[in-house]
């Protein structure tokens, strides 16, 4: 079981995000691809959780989720 992803990490550009190695950014060992993975407050802003945890909330009008 893969470590649970720390919501609010000091320096996310540090570490590479893509698997449960959780790889410097200058030394990745898993081989997947040769970019880091970013951690998603870094693609989606500081309120990345609570746009996830709502996401499964919406629905599209015929009251069913999408």
């Amino acid at each position: 079981m893969p470590p649970k992803l720390p919501t609010h990490p000091k320096h996310p550009e540090r570490i590479c995000w893509g698997c449960q190695n959780y790889c410097g950014a200058d030394s990745l060992s898993c081989g997947n691809g040769s970019e880091r993975t970013p951690h998603p407050v870094e693609l989606f802003g500081e309120d990345w959780l609570e746009w996830e945890l709502g996401a499964g909330d919406k629905e599209d009008g015929s009251g069913q989720k999408p």
